[in-house]
């Protein structure tokens, strides 16, 4: 099978929007949460988002097309715009038919949905509807316009597996390339779920922080006072491409993607399993995809959301999978960008990314008391990042619905 590098990265994030701001905000332990400024939250319970800030679409999409896009599609043309730039591509000298998108939502064009139906039941019942109402929310869009916007006639769709979803987008191109399907892929996801529905709705499953004193603080993964995730927005684009389009075309390669695990837990709509067990195989999956054994695994990008359960049952998960290799890197970086949903495994597949290509671990923030059955048996890298050699990271993600992808990635060498 083919290898498969990473020649070009773009990212829209509560941290910034570029990849060095991005990355140098995760290096320096900056929060990105803030009180919500996208309506009023006087009578929610949570308060308070990492919110992706001084976002200009006109930078990206021309003044007449922006009204026909919903803010995740937004997110979504800004960040593959700057992979594609990053990665130096002519796409007039390459062959477009070999070359495709596969994106990622867990909720599409939430916003332009709940902004429709809120117009709706304001009149007096008769159906008045955006003529981009449609066009603007279904999930599949943003991977439809990134095609159209550069003639890409490979393959196009989108992948729909919760908070897992762009974690899993990578692996489906990490996969077409390598069997010889396509040449090369944008690949990520994006979301912009910081809406009313969102927040109540979330807060309503009792999964959000309501931390609204301290937020800056609220996202505390693996924390024994930790008590709920805090909703992120953005988006986060690579470009995948076979190591023999890489040298035709001279590119600058950033790293190489070597494995993907997908799996499920089989246990609970939205809870996991309690031992890790989805995770603890997709991890395995892997590790046994890339050809590589535990104690080849310099650094974990946990998902660690900062959820009682979910942190508990993937550090079970980690100490399990990593028996052998207790001294592995692990952080968490939601703790600084809160949770993207969809777009979450796109924005941490980068942080691996950037791991392995400047050999700096990000930290966790705001964690201050492990819980004790793991204080002090797992490295978890806490406060300031870590300066190490990272040759291989692998990327957790799970979703609602059971949904796990494990990706590896691997400091390039020819």
């Amino acid at each position: 099978m083919k290898r498969v590098v990473i020649t070009g990265m773009g990212a829209i994030t509560p941290l910034g929007n570029t990849i060095d701001e991005y990355w140098q905000s995760l290096v320096n332990g900056v929060s990105g949460a803030k009180l919500i400024s996208k309506f009023d939250t006087t009578h929610f319970k949570t308060k308070f988002a990492c919110e992706v800030r001084n976002f200009d679409p006109l930078q990206y999409i021309e003044k007449s097309e922006v009204r026909k896009y919903d803010p995740y599609s937004q997110y979504a043309l800004a960040s593959a715009q700057q992979a594609v730039e990053n990665a130096q591509i002519d796409f007039a000298q390459l062959n477009k038919d070999r070359i495709g998108v596969i994106w990622a939502s867990g909720d599409g064009g939430v916003s332009t949905f709940e902004e429709q139906m809120t117009e709706y039941n304001k009149g007096n019942g008769t159906p008045r509807f955006n003529p981009f109402f449609i066009s603007k929310r279904i999930m599949n869009i943003a991977s439809g316009l990134i095609s159209i916007r550069y003639g890409l006639r490979g393959v196009n769709y989108t992948t729909a597996a919760a908070c897992s979803a762009s974690n899993t987008s990578i692996i489906d191109a990490f996969n077409y390339i390598r069997w010889g399907k396509a040449d090369m892929i944008i690949t990520g996801g994006s979301e912009a779920s910081i809406t009313q529905s969102s927040i109540g709705g979330f807060n309503a499953s009792k999964a959000l922080s309501t931390n609204n004193d301290h937020y800056q603080q609220a996202s505390k993964p693996f924390d024994i006072k930790r008590d709920g995730f805090v909703l992120g927005e953005g988006a986060g684009a690579l470009v995948l491409e076979s190591y023999e389009s890489a040298l035709k075309r001279n590119a600058p390669i950033i790293a190489e993607i070597i494995g993907g695990g997908l799996a499920a837990d089989a246990y609970h709509i939205t809870g996991t399993h309690p031992e890790g067990d989805g995770a603890f195989l997709g991890m395995n999956m892997a590790m046994e995809d890339a050809g590589i054994t535990a104690n080849g695994i310099d650094y974990i990008n946990a998902h660690a959301t900062s959820t009682p359960m979910g942190d508990r049952s993937e550090l079970k998960a980690i100490r399990r999978a990593f028996e052998s290799h207790p001294g592995v890197a692990i952080s968490a970086t939601k703790s600084m960008t809160g949770h993207l949903l969809g777009a979450a495994g796109a924005i941490e597949a980068i942080a691996c990314v950037k791991a392995v290509e400047t050999d700096t671990i990000p930290p966790t923030i705001n964690t201050t008391q492990v819980e004790p059955e793991f204080e002090g048996r797992l490295n978890l890298i806490l406060g300031k990042a870590e300066i190490k050699k990272v040759n291989i990271a692998i990327s957790n993600t799970f979703g609602f619905g059971g949904h796990i992808a494990c990706s590896i990635f691997r400091k390039f060498t020819p």
